[in-house]
């Protein structure tokens, strides 16, 4: 048995920053990961001579100002090496029109969306506008949802004028916005926003939050971006973890936590977690737990059982997507001139289709060759149903169907693959731990979204929920920035009110 200040479950992104955060003040911290190395969803794994991310390929935030560039300034660690992806992505809606590339600069990506969507303007110009109202309140450092007179002191001073008038549309989508701009029956635009949107709210048009969904279509453009990472995904995880082990933190690989509960005797958090050699037991005064939400139903049993509206919210949750991912390799010289890193396009038989194709030097192919990944989603529900011999049919069904795709779309011959494999929400169960392998957080639409979603703090005084299913989303700057929010209340539950970045 150990005692520690802070116990955080889980050594993605979000709890890695939790964790180097609150030992940097000077909080004894224990890390507990079920995994033998950190990163989670934006970590990585190896094949013969190839590097792969695992799920998450593209970074935002190592601008100056962005969250990852204040937490490793504050840490005062280096940043990875990085390069701004320009076009962050091109976009081929396979409607017999030249494909998007979504630019960096902005007003070349004013003029591509004008000659791409005619008409668009006053959509765009009011998506900006919320945007800029989200990014001042968001630097402002809120906390959302609202839970005590603490978090609302926060949300408070963190407004700003423009806020209250984005704030009339809370309750609405991003189709509201295209309909008041008239643009309701605009079917292309609807279709290029439904994929961009799908990636990072896992919602359409129709029920992505307007305030969530106008900043992430505003991500790519300076002064933020969309950034590649040198070497892999990995180099951001190894970088928070590095700092925690200057400082002497306790990281633990390889233990599954089993049960947390309160022990009444001890005053103290009691998480029990196992490996195959051992059982430990972890006493803390706080817990923060970045799994996500759903599997607090296993872990925290017996407490939910005593409060049975908050086991209820947590059961009522709706479903997360899974993700089949088709990870390959092939020589540059046997796929067609590419101009960007990352694409995004429709299959009629496998729908949207987010490609991201390793660059020379990058460190995850040797001299001469490419790593390229594909993902597409799909419902969990469809992997975990079937029998091992239906579950390895439709396996192969599907690695083939999205190598056809590719070589149709990328002028690939079929022989010239080097390395193919495809993983499924089961496999993303066994490497990541999430339920049902599910991928992201919770569908960012008005009921989810912002005042009106899981709480970081939960209804059990020291417990607190961080990752991509609390505010403000999914994606490594979502979930840093998440980080920060779970930090702050923690410092201020033990008096410590002015910490910022």
């Amino acid at each position: 048995m150990s005692k520690t200040e802070i116990v955080v479950v889980g050594a993605g992104i979000a709890g890695l920053t939790s964790a180097a955060i609150l030992s940097k003040l000077g909080l004894s911290v224990t890390l507990i990961e079920s995994h033998t190395q950190s990163g989670g969803c934006a970590g990585t794994f190896k094949r013969k001579r190839y590097i792969f991310d695992v799920g998450a390929t593209q970074v935002a935030g190592l601008e100056e100002g962005g969250i990852h560039s204040k937490i490793f300034k504050f840490l005062d660690i280096p940043l990875p090496e990085a390069s701004i992806l320009n076009p962050a992505c091109i976009v081929d809606l396979k409607d017999g029109s030249k494909p998007i590339p979504i630019w960096y600069d902005k007003d070349e990506w004013i003029k591509e969306r004008e000659m791409q969507f005619p008409g668009s303007r006053q959509f765009w110009q009011l998506c900006n506008l919320i945007h800029q109202s989200n990014w001042t309140f968001a630097n402002n450092n809120p906390v959302l949802p609202v839970k005590n007179y603490w978090d609302f002191l926060q949300l408070l001073t963190a407004l700003v004028p423009t806020n209250l008038v984005t704030g009339i549309l809370i309750r609405s989508t991003i189709f509201d916005l295209l309909r008041f701009c008239g643009l309701s029956n605009n079917e292309r635009l609807i279709k290029f926003l439904n994929l961009q949107l799908k990636l990072y709210s896992q919602e359409d048009v129709y029920n992505t939050a307007a305030l969530y969904g106008s900043t992430v279509l505003q991500m790519c453009q300076k002064p933020h971006g969309l950034w590649h990472l040198k070497k892999s995904m990995q180099t951001l995880s190894d970088a928070l973890e590095d700092s925690l082990k200057k400082r002497g933190v306790n990281i633990v690989f390889g233990q599954k936590v089993n049960s947390i509960n309160f022990d009444y005797e001890k005053k103290s958090w009691k998480v029990c977690a196992s490996s195959k050699q051992e059982k430990m037991v972890y006493f803390a005064d706080d817990v923060i737990y970045t799994p996500p939400p759903q599997s607090l139903l296993k872990h925290l049993e017996n407490p939910l059982d005593n409060n049975y509206n908050y086991k209820k919210r947590i059961q009522s949750l709706p479903d997360p997507s899974g993700a089949l991912v088709f990870y390959s390799a092939l020589k540059k010289e046997h796929i067609k001139v590419i101009s960007s890193n990352h694409y995004q396009f429709v299959s009629n038989e496998l729908g949207s289709l987010f490609v991201s194709i390793s660059e020379e030097g990058d460190g995850r192919a040797p001299k001469g060759e490419i790593t390229l990944i594909a993902s597409l989603f799909t419902k969990t529900n469809d992997w975990f149903s079937l029998d091992k011999h239906d579950y390895i049919k439709k396996k192969k069904e599907y690695l083939q169907k999205i190598s056809m795709a590719l070589e149709n779309q990328f002028d690939i011959a079929s022989e010239n693959w080097l390395h193919k494999e495809l993983a499924t929400p089961l496999g993303f169960e066994r490497w990541t731990n999430r339920p049902n392998g599910i991928v992201g957080g919770l569908g960012q639409n008005p009921d989810i979204f912002g005042l009106f979603g899981l709480s970081s703090r939960t209804p059990f005084k020291g417990l607190w929920l961080c990752g991509d299913s609390i505010y403000p989303g999914e994606g490594t700057a979502g979930v840093s920035q998440s980080a920060v929010m779970v930090a702050r209340q923690i410092l201020a539950s033990k008096g410590i009110n002015d910490f910022y970045l």
